[in-house]
């Protein structure tokens, strides 16, 4: 029974090593900041993926707008639900 509560608490530690080093991966603020200060230059990089796709391959960009409408309708469904 003593080796199963020592090897709890060692899972337990390393564990919380893990948890610590994985904060430094998993920053939301470091991450937030880069985009707002960079928020431009990625709009711009999205148009210009749109308007490639629009002259290479318009039946794609059609199925990723089909797609989007669906979720749309699928999320007003289900909080129409949620209200009832």
């Amino acid at each position: 029974m003593e080796e199963l509560q020592k090897e709890n608490d060692e899972l337990k530690k390393k564990n919380a090593e893990l948890e610590e080093r994985l904060k430094k991966y998993t920053n939301g603020d470091n991450h937030k900041r880069y985009y707002e200060k960079n928020k431009e230059k990625y709009k711009e990089l999205g148009s210009n993926y749109l308007q490639k796709l629009k002259e290479e391959n318009p039946e794609k960009l059609k199925e990723y707008r089909q797609r989007a409408y669906q979720k749309r309708k699928e999320k007003m469904k289900e909080i129409q639900e949620c209200d009832k």
